[in-house]
């Protein structure tokens, strides 16, 4: 695997945006976290960006730490707490609720205009068109995050290694521009493919690794782009149509 190799990815979210993901897959109130559950899972999201060598923004590392922190501290009984939350005996989670509440504000509040604008644009000057017929019904399509990515690539990196007890043989070595030649070459210009069988013929973890990587920047070239009928449900990719 090319280790110089990094992506900077225009997709990347922040920290609040993986705390309210994590929050949705579970489905916890926003009111309830379940800080080891989910301090556990953010720290797993956090490995799997370092192992991929994606840079992780300040503000990534910086809410592990508070994670890590609250975590702590709810693990202390209150009579050896630290001195400065003897006056204050609020439940250390709320700073952070409060603020993933006003995060999902603005972001609910985007996502609506971005509906609307969507809405709008579908409306032109009156002209007399002929009659459309009727169009069925289509299920609804889930937006794919990056950690939904991450997600279905640590799922398919555990099925790799448990399928592969006895350690790599294979001595292949492949670049991110190796498996972007390949993806373009197998996969036709309007075709799908479901997300895990990119790599079912992948014979070592780096190459999996690589894969995932060139999957990446393919979305980030507009070659590729992903889908999901259901939430959290299997991940199509589809090689976008060139004009």
């Amino acid at each position: 695997m090319d280790d110089a190799y990094k992506v900077k990815l225009e997709i990347f979210e922040g920290p609040l945006d993986l705390l309210l993901y994590l929050i949705k897959k579970d489905e916890v109130d926003v009111y309830d976290i379940s800080i080891e559950r989910i301090t556990k899972q953010y720290l797993e999201y956090v490995q799997a960006f370092k192992m991929l060598n994606l840079d992780l923004a300040s503000e990534f590392m910086l809410m592990a730490a508070t994670l890590m922190y609250i975590k702590s501290r709810t693990l202390l009984p209150k009579n050896v707490q630290p001195p400065e939350d003897e006056e204050d005996e609020e439940d250390p989670r709320w700073e952070l609720i409060r603020q993933l509440i006003e995060y999902k504000k603005f972001k609910d509040a985007a996502g609506f205009l971005s509906i609307k604008e969507l809405e709008q644009s579908q409306f032109f000057a009156a002209h007399p068109e002929p009659a459309k017929r009727p169009v069925t019904e289509q299920p609804q399509e889930v937006e794919v995050s990056i950690f939904d990515l991450i997600r279905a690539f640590r799922k398919v990196l555990k099925r790799f290694e448990d399928e592969n007890t006895f350690g790599e043989i294979h001595d292949e070595r492949f670049t991110v521009g190796d498996k972007i030649d390949f993806l373009l070459q197998s996969i036709v210009e309007g075709d799908s493919v479901p997300f895990e069988d990119l790599f079912a013929d992948a014979a070592s973890r780096s190459e999996v690794i690589v894969t995932f990587l060139a999957i990446l920047e393919l979305m980030k070239m507009n070659q590729f782009m992903v889908r999901q009928i259901d939430l959290l449900g299997d991940i199509v990719v589809i090689r976008r149509k060139i004009d």
